[in-house]
């Protein structure tokens, strides 16, 4: 199959509006298809596009379905109401996350990356960072704390900082779709408050602990 694919006169498209059919095109195949049987090829002739064209933006169809998948995900995560306490904001962050991933089974985005491990264009876990980005908004969520004299105004590293989305991510990636008719966000709820009481909460409390 030659990597040209002819189209009527007047519908050249380029940016913004190329890249939406193309990651349209993406998730239709995978969810006709799955990642399994998922190539670039057929991708192209969906999108009446060439494969180039798609290289140019991810190196491998790995990167695409990750592309895809993002972009049927939810909306962007949002700050949430202010509940009262930290460990309620971050419980109400995480289930927001969790929600926005909600129509989308951990193990596909298993398959994915484990497809490209270890190689140097693949992604990493690091490459699903998007689904779950709860690192700036968790400033905010310090920031009330410190208001309300949870926590001190000490500095927190970064590092610290990005727990919250980091094993969120890690949480997703290892939890079983459910069968019973539960959402993943269920399924996730005991393993993120475990999550936020036995590790995030301390953790922050050793390095901005209240004022007397």
């Amino acid at each position: 199959m030659g990597d040209a694919v002819s189209r009527p006169a007047g519908t050249r498209r380029r940016g913004a509006a190329l890249e939406e059919v193309i990651l349209e095109a993406a998730w239709e195949e995978l969810k006709e298809v799955g990642f399994a049987n998922l190539t670039v090829a057929n991708v192209a002739v969906r999108a009446r596009t060439g494969k180039q064209v798609l290289y140019r933006r991810w190196p491998n169809r790995a990167w695409l379905a990750l592309a895809a998948i993002n972009h049927h995900a939810e909306p962007p995560l949002a700050v949430p109401e202010d509940t009262g306490s930290l460990r309620g904001d971050i419980l109400a962050l995480l289930d927001v996350a969790a929600r926005r991933l909600d129509g989308f089974d951990p193990s596909l985005l298993r398959t994915i990356l484990a497809e490209e491990d270890g190689a140097q264009d693949g992604p990493s876990s690091s490459a699903v960072a998007h689904l779950i980005a709860a690192g700036p908004l968790v400033k905010v969520l310090i920031q009330r704390a410190v208001a309300r004299g949870e926590l001190s105004d000490a500095p927190i590293p970064e590092r610290v900082l990005d727990v919250v989305a980091t094993l969120g991510r890690h949480e997703f990636m290892i939890a079983a779709r459910p069968d019973d008719g539960s959402s993943v966000a269920d399924v996730l709820r005991r393993p993120f408050t475990e999550m936020v009481d036995q590790v995030i909460l301390p953790l922050l409390l050793a390095y901005a602990p209240p004022t007397e």
